[in-house]
């Protein structure tokens, strides 16, 4: 069994020699235990300092691409190189090394597929108490649209299966952590949770300058995985916000109708035709995302296969043997 530990990394050659020093290079359960760095296009001279501070393998993009390419690059390279598990924290060391071993629990006794790691949000005490509120109710709407409960879904610190790598499709430019868990949610992977500590920040985040940042693309990310994971539920759910408020205008003219005051409500009966129009419109726009929908889930499908064969295909030239053998 080999368990690789990647971490993503951009402008980090003053954080990384302290972080990969605490990196444990034996756990129990496995094998081997090896670290990657990404080095997302960074300007400093990260790529050196990681190889002269012990790291095994590192992925140099030519560009930086922010942190959700630089995480799907970071699996892709560990699938190459035979990883069975892979285990991703943070470069600033915010994630405590020593809490690897519990991390990986729950997938060595075969209870999870994928472990994020529980940073216990509600009480950090470097999170205002503001950023705290939006943390909790973000994790509530993705484990609402995930159908599992994870208390803390951006949680960076987070362990996958081989398998659940292959079957990973990252989207988005900004962060990994929202889309990758309802995606999750979609392909019925186990997921579960384990409580963590963590390290005082010891600088501010690059990922989101601000809340209104943070909340705008936290926002869109959800939304957009949410339309594209369950878009029949989203757009049945519209409509029928739509077609209800019709409905009560509709009654409402009808009683005025009746009333003999219907000349003077013209405005609903109006509204109400636009509504229910609408409405009904938005919900055979679900119909169709739906079976688009299908076509993605084949398009995914064909993709993991491809993505295997190529990954087994390096492994071989690597000299690797095949984790399936």
């Amino acid at each position: 069994m080999k368990l690789m530990i990647q971490i993503p990394c951009y402008n980090e050659a003053d954080t990384l020699p302290k972080t990969l020093a605490l990196i444990p290079r034996a756990i129990e359960g496995f094998d081997e235990v090896e670290i990657l760095i990404v080095d997302d296009g960074s300007a400093d001279n990260t790529a050196d300092v990681a190889r002269v501070s012990g790291a095994d393998h590192v992925v140099h993009m030519p560009r930086h691409l922010g942190l959700a390419q630089a995480y799907a690059q970071g699996l892709d390279a560990c699938l190459r190189l035979g990883a069975d598990v892979i285990v991703n924290t943070d470069a600033d060391n915010q994630y405590r090394a020593e809490e690897i071993a519990k991390l990986v629990g729950p997938i060595l006794s075969g209870e999870a597929e994928m472990v994020i790691g529980d940073r216990g949000v509600r009480n950090l005490e470097h999170f205002s108490s503001f950023k705290r509120k939006l943390q909790v109710i973000g994790s509530r709407v993705v484990s609402m649209t995930a159908g599992f409960d994870i208390p803390d879904a951006t949680s960076g610190f987070r362990a996958v299966t081989r398998e659940v790598a292959l079957q990973t499709m990252v989207l988005s430019n900004y962060s990994y952590t929202l889309e990758t868990l309802i995606q999750a949610g979609t392909n019925r992977v186990r997921v579960s949770s384990v409580p963590i500590a963590t390290n005082p920040p010891e600088r501010p985040s690059r990922l989101f300058t601000s809340i209104r940042n943070y909340l705008t693309h936290s926002g869109v990310t959800i939304l957009r995985s949410i339309a594209m994971y369950r878009p029949l539920r989203v757009f049945t759910w519209i409509s029928a916000v739509l077609l209800l408020v019709g409905f009560v205008l509709g009654v409402r003219f009808l009683v005025y109708y009746f009333q003999g005051l219907g000349s003077g409500h013209i405005q609903s009966l109006i509204l109400t035709a636009i509504l229910l129009i609408i409405g009904f419109i938005t919900f055979l726009i679900g119909l169709l995302a739906d079976l688009v929908s299908f076509n993605r889930k084949i398009l995914e499908e064909i993709l993991y296969r491809l993505r295997r064969q190529d990954c087994d295909q390096a492994m071989r030239e690597n000299g690797l043997s095949d984790p399936d053998d």
